[in-house]
């Protein structure tokens, strides 16, 4: 199942809040239960200190009916406060159940909670013993206070901090859908613009300009990926055309001479002369296939696996062997220069392939009696094969794409009737990709050279 970005942006947008909203009511709530406690302290504090003034400058029993007068008016009119005193003296003694509430305070200690049967919510007291003076005895004197007020403004704040608190996480859960659809927008806008685009169109590409910062980013490796991608499809146009032009030459010529053999009788030694020609042209088309075959497995990243240690100038005078019935044929030769001790990893079959296509293109380019050199050279982590010809120079803008299947800088460069079929150059790069190297062209002095290189025996297969 997908999930929605929307969705997932409202949602922590609500955690948030709710995070906040919690961690600041709890801090709220914290600070106004100390405030609401100190308050209460000070009107117990307040109301002990009015009642300590009074009885201890009374030391008769007139002067305590004083004293008892004045906490019945003031519980009577607070409704809040309690007292209770408790002495030796039965005369000196204040309020209901002094035993029950003697069991349950602790004589001279500071504020407390006291509870008692039948009240819902406890008594903070404050209970403190004033000395004899005169007749009167020591007495003990506990003043209370309800605790309710307290209770129930602190469940108050409780009730409307998550009232408060929900809200808020329901008007953010609205108001951030709102804004993350608004913030999506130029998302949606680039998909769609990108839904958009077809094999027709792949020239379009995203408008980067109006979108924000962080989408500039992604916008920019989508054109370069639509760029490689329009380069790709382009290449892979043209190899198709290509394929289909070096197949119907062939196919022509097979369906031509076939036709024409056909078209009356014919002797069996002219019948045996057309099959040879079509034998070569089938040859040709096997060839074709064969190489087309090869370089796909290498884009599929098919590497070298039978490499063994070997001699890179001996590779090379058992391929320029393989050649001498072409090179005696255009009085050519080719001669080794460089590092003749180097040594590579190699598959010796892919290495003479790419030598024998390297070597036949120089051969085809060169005119009668040229001198073909092959200059081998020992790099760091690598070792450089380079075929040197005589031979126009060929412009800047077409080396890099000699490698390129089926591409030609000029047919009428060709020398002799052995015109490949445009692979040769291709295989020689897929070779080097399968050795771990890369490919070279560059003109200088008069001579053209094409090569390419292949991992060493330090860096290892």
């Amino acid at each position: 199942m997908k999930r929605s970005i929307t969705l997932r942006m409202v949602a922590m947008f609500a955690v948030t809040t709710l995070m906040v909203f919690g961690v600041i009511g709890a801090a709220l709530y914290g600070v106004l239960s100390r405030e609401l406690a100190r308050h209460q302290r000070e009107e117990l504090q307040t109301a002990y200190q009015d009642m300590e003034y009074m009885i201890k400058r009374g030391g008769t029993p007139e002067r305590w009916e004083h004293a008892q007068a004045k906490m019945d008016t003031l519980m009577q009119s607070s409704g809040s406060l309690f007292f209770w005193a408790n002495s030796s003296d039965p005369r000196y003694r204040y309020g209901e159940n002094l035993a029950e509430i003697e069991s349950r305070l602790v004589p001279d200690s500071p504020m407390g909670v006291l509870v008692l049967p039948g009240r819902a919510y406890p008594l903070f007291t404050l209970t403190r013993t004033i000395a004899a003076y005169q007749d009167r005895p020591a007495i003990q004197l506990t003043v209370a206070m309800d605790s309710m007020p307290y209770v129930h403004t602190l469940h108050a704040f409780l009730t409307a901090l998550l009232v408060l608190s929900l809200s808020a996480v329901l008007l953010v859960v609205v108001l951030g859908y709102c804004i993350a659809r608004v913030g999506l927008r130029p998302l949606q806008k680039m998909s769609a613009e990108a839904q958009m685009l077809g094999a027709r169109t792949l020239s379009q590409r995203l408008q980067s300009e109006s979108l924000p910062e962080e989408l500039d980013d992604l916008a920019v490796a989508f054109n370069g990926a639509l760029s490689r991608l329009e380069t790709a499809y382009k290449q892979l146009e043209a190899f198709n055309a290509d394929v289909a032009h070096e197949l119907r030459t062939p196919l022509t010529n097979l369906i031509g001479e076939t036709q024409v053999v056909l078209s009356r009788r014919r002797t069996a030694e002219e019948f045996q002369e057309v099959l040879q020609s079509n034998l070569e042209e089938l040859e040709r088309l096997r060839s074709i296939v064969n190489d087309m075959l090869f370089l796909a497995r290498a884009d599929q990243g098919e590497a070298a696996t039978g490499r063994v240690r070997s001699s890179v100038a001996g590779e090379v005078s058992k391929t320029i062997e393989f050649l001498e019935p072409i090179l005696d044929e255009t009085q050519e030769s080719i001669r080794i220069d460089g590092d003749t001790v180097a040594e590579a990893l190699i598959e010796k079959s892919l290495f003479r392939r790419a030598m024998a296509n390297l070597l036949q293109n120089a051969i085809e380019h060169s005119r009668p009696g040229a001198q073909i050199r092959v200059v081998i050279e020992q790099r760091p982590s690598s070792v450089s094969i380079g075929v040197s010809n005589p031979g126009e120079p060929i412009e800047a803008s077409h080396l890099p794409r000699l490698f390129d299947r089926f591409y030609r800088v000029d047919v009428a460069r060709h020398n002799g009737p052995r015109q490949g079929h445009g692979l040769g150059l291709a295989i020689v790069k897929a070779v080097a990709a399968m050795h771990g190297g890369d490919v070279f062209a560059f003109c200088a002095e008069g001579m053209t050279t094409i090569g390419f290189s292949v991992s060493s025996p330090a860096e290892g297969p």
